[in-house]
């Protein structure tokens, strides 16, 4: 399993090798993080009656997304940050 602040080796989108040090440098992590802050902006907007259900539902699924992804960097799953980045 890698340590913490190891830098591995991936492939960019261009693929090409780069060296990243932890999921926040992954394209497709920084890309769900900006989705998942953008989903709360607009979520701010929805009705007062879908504040519950609708709104939090949304809120809490966009962020699992970057949380799996962390897990999984952590877990030193590269089969899946391979395929994802």
């Amino acid at each position: 399993m890698a340590e913490m602040g190891e830098m591995r080796r991936m492939k960019n989108q261009d693929g090409k090798e780069e060296l990243v040090k932890s999921h926040e440098d992954l394209a497709i992590y920084q890309m769900a993080f900006d989705a998942a802050m953008t989903i709360f902006q607009l979520s701010k907007k929805f009705p007062v009656e879908e504040r519950y259900s609708l709104t939090d539902q949304l809120r809490r699924s966009s962020h699992s997304v970057c949380a799996n992804l962390a897990e999984a960097w952590r877990n030193d799953v590269m089969k899946l940050l391979l395929w994802l980045s």
